[in-house]
């Protein structure tokens, strides 16, 4: 990145009612560094079919809330394909999707070069001991400036006002999130202005790099096949999401194409 230049977020796709980004790892990686380093806030999540589509379902609920982020990143490959099918005249068809798990990998990697700390927020506590100590094997410089696990129940007004105040007297630079869709997005939505730094939701990232679930194998993310793995381990958890969610994804994503889809545009950033 040259020096003294400003990165603007990058352009967004209408799918299903919801921008999602055209974007790859070093580009949404530098803008959350940016917005670091500027103490700017900004929300990220990263977007897969379940989120996508619970999003169309709750409009005024998720939807909105999704809209409003500054950069919704393509985690899931159909999501990928969903852009590239929408993509106006002259814009490149995206390559890669970019998940949460790597682009939490790629933001500590540069925040540890940039003397940038992070902090930690959700999971389980033995979840984030061991992330703690997985993340400072691979990125020793990297500062953790704290990390929090809530209770998984609603928070009650001191116990979120005692959670932003842990986090903004850390000096933490940049905030990842693992609460699960959709309350991380909406945890973020709700605190991005009382935080003023980038609000990162990185889904199940914390139980990935913590080593508390195993991730699919490359071969299996290449071919769009990451669903099947998690299915295999979580089955009476996830049946919902991928029978289900992605059933309706797949007829959303056709009545948009035939432009049959009735979408609610409101709160969408660009």
């Amino acid at each position: 990145m040259p020096p003294n230049s400003i990165i603007l977020p990058p352009s967004k796709t209408n799918l299903l009612g919801i921008g999602i980004s055209r974007t790859n790892y070093k580009e949404c990686t530098d803008f959350i560094i940016q917005s670091a380093k500027l103490h700017a806030a900004c929300n990220v999540a990263a977007v897969n079919v379940h989120s996508i589509t619970m999003g169309y379902l709750n409009q005024l609920n998720h939807g909105n809330v999704l809209r409003s982020f500054t950069i919704s990143t393509p985690d899931g490959q159909p999501i990928r394909w969903g852009i590239n099918l929408f993509r106006e005249r002259g814009e490149k068809s995206l390559k890669k999707r970019v998940r949460g798990p790597q682009l939490m990998l790629d933001v500590c990697d540069r925040a540890a070069f940039e003397n940038i700390s992070i902090f930690l927020y959700g999971g389980r506590q033995e979840i984030l001991d061991q992330l703690q100590i997985n993340l400072k094997n691979k990125f020793p410089t990297l500062k953790i400036a704290g990390a929090i696990s809530p209770p998984f129940r609603p928070l009650t007004a001191e116990e979120d006002a005692a959670d932003v105040a842990e986090i903004r007297s850390s000096g933490a630079g940049i905030v990842f999130v693992s609460l699960g869709c959709p309350k991380q997005e909406l945890w973020a939505f709700k605190h991005s202005d009382r935080l003023s730094c980038p609000i990162v939701c990185v889904g199940a990232a914390f139980n990935f790099h913590g080593g508390n679930i195993p991730e699919a194998p490359e071969w299996m993310q290449r071919f769009s096949l990451e669903w099947s793995f998690r299915f295999y381990q979580e089955p009476r958890r996830l049946w919902k999401r991928y029978l289900v969610f992605n059933s309706l994804f797949i007829l959303f994503l056709f009545l948009q194409l035939i432009k049959l889809l009735p979408v609610n545009k409101s709160r969408q950033k660009n």
